[in-house]
């Protein structure tokens, strides 16, 4: 498409193709200058076989810039000048032979062709003027119109006004507003029957479509949408594709489907891949099939990989497409769905005259040919090229490198062009579906291809290459006749059928489709006129053939249930008295799904009767008459209405717990409506009765509750007269909001009533306080009580040394009193405070250096730590228990260096609860120490203060549990104590 000439770069603008004739407009265009040069129009009158340079004819030194051809008469030709140059136009009505120069006022921007008279033009110029002419450009004037023509006035930079005329009468009295305000600048989207405009308020874009020209009317996405952007993908088939981006999307949209109006639209698939062209547009990855209406493929984007799906019911349901059973060598291919699949390349081409990454014809139904990898994700790396015979039920690979490819004889065979940087001479032909492939040359030097012509004449059998031999050569065309390959025109024993299926499902769109095929392998010629569609049968409607209506999402089970935002009858409030109007079953018929009876009756609209008076006097109970219920249990709600017709009147339910259910009428629910809450609460349970003149609700707040299994208080054993603490309770299972505490402290005779397990108290007299605390929930009460110690003063550490050195014999004597463990091994060091702290060293003894030894010493010490054994009354009525706790090495060092053994590192802890730790090491006479706490306990309160008890808050230890010798040695420990034992002991303090 590119030949250089140093910095000169000529290229095609526009190849027009007619019955024998081919017009190509070239231009020349110079980067130092950064503009077109020279140009020129080239005419061939017989398949290009020839070529006549036709600038002398339109004047050689006037520079063109676009070539039209009328829609409705082929042999009517357009080119416009430059208007950098000159403004003027060429016209011709003999196919290019003879041209007429017209010069012009104004230079014109873009061109539009009326669909129907073949001389009307409508031209718009770059000073935003619209012309009309009636004479096929000869004539123009100043009338921004044409008959029924749509058109865009701009009144400021960012609104515009939306205005239709007559040509002859197209002044501020004969204009009509279809649209009274203003709409966005450049929003007016005209396609089939549809128009789409845009208008903007307050930052937010709302969008309008028009159904046959009739008036607007809003365009509908689900409430939860918020679009950034909307593009228009397809409205054939009297149904609009839409691409919309949300606000939290960037490089994805959401594709939605609307009904036949284009107003309601429901989600189809999230997260389309999506990318910039040239241009800078948007391009969605979505490609509709050729010849299979509702037969589509996308590329979605799923958790960062974008993988290729495929869709039979216009977008329904879609699926995985499923990787071929063998690579192009016949080697297996182990593919497993939905861990890995086939993936397509679904962007189409920019140069008109490629084929791009898929492709498919109506003339070949059922056949897809594509570039594409097999994975886990689609990569644009070691692509290959695929192709499907049945309609994307099955795959093949056809080549390892990317082709383009093309359909010849009307899709009785196939035509494949290597994408290669380099220049070739080679393509490849198939005649039985690409399973195998015939090598021709079309030059005897390779070409730079820049593109291909397929067919430009109705019944030919023509292609030109066009491209250059080196990137300072001028172009070469290269015309091909193609009809030697064929050896005669195919009869009726050429032909085979072939049934649609999806999956192995005939009925695909509410149809049983059988199509005629050329036989693979049959070199005939294809009549064009040839029947495609051999049969179509409609098949009986099942659920497939639906999809969920607007305002409708699909459940779990498969069934459609109303969005939490909407309400059933909001779409029919122009329902008035006296007429009928119909009533949604939350489905709709997919379009253009041609299935018939079985379940159509049940899921189509019905019209019915509009209502003659609005509800009034709704009720709503439960069938028992209590409002609490326990959880796990069916509740059954009864709704009754005193005015108002219950067989025309649509009733929405919320039972409060995220579900929400619908009926058309009131019959419906006359048995009760019975739901299950699987979690305990207090819900607000709402019911709607409406209709198109009006509404009523009620509503009932309803407790679900779930026994109370244990109850655990949780208070300080000692508390300060006056100073406020912290009582606890807790209750399993705990649902907040229908639990309920009482609590008794003391003598009181009213209780203290809180819905949390806490309470801040102070107590206001020395002494023993009784706490006792019930918990209530549904028909369950349990009850704890504990006994709470109130001191004026407390005592927080031994304040003589001589004590505390009592206090280490008294707890070394009760660990040697229940371990057996040598006298000489243990060393016990107080430290002052409540809870008490302590060390305690397991020392190596001479006659057992083995460390073996303290391995076994320290499995005594833990059992028995671990059974709560070591324990001792330190007066009457306070009790003293000692637990493991935690690892914390901090070994003495010896100042020998020569002597070498093995020392034991224990942490414990005098206190309820705790978390045994322990490990062993092989120090240079390194003793290892054990921390001790120390709590008080009053001997008539022997439970542990916790909301468990002591053997599930503590974990029973062994050896084995600890830290590695290696893990250890990694570790830079500090020594914290050298030399001999020695502590200074701070003063007590009393508070």
């Amino acid at each position: 498409m590119l030949c250089y000439v140093t910095d000169i770069c000529l290229f095609y603008n526009c190849w027009c193709l007619f019955l024998q004739v081919i017009l190509i407009l070239t231009k020349l265009y110079d980067f130092n200058l950064g503009s077109v040069t020279e140009s020129s129009l080239w005419r061939s009158a017989d398949y290009g076989t020839t070529y006549e340079k036709l600038n002398d004819k339109v004047a050689s030194k006037t520079i063109l810039s676009y070539l039209y051809v009328s829609p409705t008469n082929k042999k009517k030709i357009m080119v416009l000048s430059d208007p950098e140059a000159e403004s003027s136009v060429l016209i011709s009505a003999d196919e290019g032979a003879s041209f007429l120069k017209l010069r012009l006022t104004f230079n014109i921007l873009s061109l539009l062709f009326h669909p129907v008279e073949e001389d009307w033009i409508l031209a718009y110029s770059h000073n935003q003027k619209l012309y009309s002419s009636m004479d096929f450009g000869r004539k123009w004037q100043l009338v921004p119109g044409c008959l029924f023509l749509l058109i865009q006035s701009t009144l400021d930079l960012y609104s515009a006004r939306y205005v239709t005329c007559r040509v002859q009468s197209c002044t501020e009295g004969g204009r009509t507003y279809p649209f009274r305000g203003s709409i966005d600048t450049s929003s007016l989207v005209v396609q089939d029957s549809y128009v789409f405009i845009q208008v903007t308020t307050a930052g937010r874009a709302s969008y309008y479509v028009s159904y046959q020209r009739r008036p607007f009317q809003k365009i509908r996405l689900p409430k939860y949408s918020l679009p950034k952007d909307m593009h228009i993908v397809s409205t054939d088939k009297n149904q609009v594709f839409a691409a919309v981006q949300e606000w939290n999307q960037n490089d994805t949209y959401n594709l939605y489907t609307s009904d036949t109006e284009g107003i309601h639209f429901t989600l189809a698939l999230e997260n389309v891949k999506t990318s910039r062209g040239q241009e800078g547009n948007i391009v969605i990855d979505l490609y509709e099939v050729a010849g299979i209406s509702g037969l589509l493929i996308a590329n979605r984007k799923v958790q960062n990989s974008v993988k290729t799906y495929i869709t039979y019911s216009k977008g329904h349901d879609w699926r995985l497409l499923q990787a071929p059973s063998t690579d192009l060598a016949g080697n297996a291919i182990h593919c497993v769905l939905p861990f890995c699949s086939l993936h397509l390349q679904l962007k189409m081409p920019e140069n008109p005259f490629s084929s791009g990454g898929i492709c498919s014809e109506s003339s070949a139904p059922g056949i897809i040919v594509a570039a594409g990898n097999v994975g886990t994700e689609l990569s644009y790396s070691g692509t290959g090229m695929f192709i499907s015979s049945d309609a994307g039920n099955t795959w093949r690979q056809i080549f390892e490198e990317e082709h383009s490819i093309w359909f010849l004889d009307h899709g009785g065979a196939l035509l494949a062009v290597a994408q290669a940087a380099g220049p070739i001479r080679h393509f490849w032909l198939s005649f039985d579906e690409g399973l195998q492939w015939e090598r021709h040359s079309f030059s005897r030097v390779p070409l730079y291809v820049d593109g291909i012509l397929v067919e430009p004449g109705i019944e030919s059998h023509i292609m030109t290459f066009f491209g250059h031999f080196s990137h300072r050569s001028e172009w070469q065309l290269i015309k091909i006749d193609y009809k030697s390959v064929f050896t005669r025109e195919c009869t009726q024993g050429d032909y085979q059928t072939w049934h649609l299926l999806n999956q192995g499902d005939p009925c695909v769109m509410g149809q049983k489709q059988m199509f005629m095929k050329r036989r693979p392998g049959s070199h005939c010629m294809q009549r064009k006129d040839y029947p495609r569609v051999f049969s179509a049968e409609s098949c009986i409607c099942t659920a497939s053939d639906f999809e969920c209506d607007y305002g409708y999402d699909r459940r779990g089970d498969g069934y459609c249930s109303p969005s939490f935002w909407f309400y059933p009858t909001a779409v029919s409030g122009s329902c008035s008295h006296g007429r009928s109007d119909f009533n949604g079953t939350g489905y709709r018929q997919v379009v253009s799904n041609n299935c018939k009876q079985g379940m159509k009756e049940l899921y189509t609209a019905r019209r019915q009767p509009c209502p003659t008076q609005p509800p009034r006097g709704l009720q709503l109970v439960t069938s028992d008459g209590r409002l609490m219920a326990l959880m796990g249990n069916n509740v059954t709600f009864l709704v009754s209405l005193e005015e108002g017709d219950s067989l025309k009147m649509n009733i929405w339910f919320d039972f409060g717990d995220g579900i929400t259910v619908s009926y058309s009428n009131l019959s419906w629910a006359e048995d009760g409506i019975k739901h299950v809450y699987k979690t305990a609460g207090l819900f607000r349970v709402t019911t709607l009765a409406e209709n198109s003149l009006g509404f009523d609700s009620a509503t009932l707040y309803l407790h679900i509750t779930c026994p109370v299994e244990r109850l655990h208080l949780s208070a300080p054993v000692v508390a300060l007269q006056n100073t406020e603490v912290n009582l606890t309770a807790l209750a399993w299972p705990m649902h907040s909001r229908i639990v309920m505490f009482f609590w008794w402290i003391g003598n009181s005779t009213e209780p203290i009533i809180t819905l949390k397990g806490s309470l801040s108290h102070r107590f206001s007299f020395e002494g023993m306080t009784t706490v006792t605390v019930q918990v209530s929930s549904g028909n369950t009460i349990l009850q704890d009580t504990r006994t709470v110690a109130v001191q004026g003063r407390l005592q927080l550490c031994p304040a003589d040394p001589h004590n505390m050195q009592d206090m280490e014999k008294v707890i070394k004597a009760a660990l040697l009193k229940v371990s057996d463990v040598p006298k000489q091994n243990l060393l016990v060091a107080l430290f002052p405070g409540i809870p008490t702290i302590a060390e305690l060293f397991l020392l190596p003894h001479t006659d057992h250096a083995d460390p073996d030894f303290l391995l076994q010493i320290s499995e005594v010490l833990i059992s028995v730590l671990n059974q709560n054994l070591v324990e001792f009354e330190l007066k009457p009525g306070v009790q003293v228990t000692v637990y493991i706790t935690q690892l914390t090495l901090a070994p003495l060092v010896d100042s020998s260096s020569t002597q070498h053994t093995s020392a034991l590192l224990m942490l414990l802890a005098v206190v309820f609860v705790g978390l045994a730790v322990f490990s062993i090491y092989k120090f240079k006479r390194k003793i290892p120490w054990i921390h001790v706490y120390a709590e008080v306990n009053h001997e008539k309160e022997q439970e542990m203060i916790g909301s468990v008890s002591q053997s599930e808050r503590m974990p029973k230890m062994t050896p084995s549990d600890f830290t590695s010798q290696v893990e250890l040695l990694d570790n830079e420990l500090q020594v914290r104590i050298k030399g001999e034992i020695t502590r200074e002991l701070p003063n007590c303090t009393s508070v």
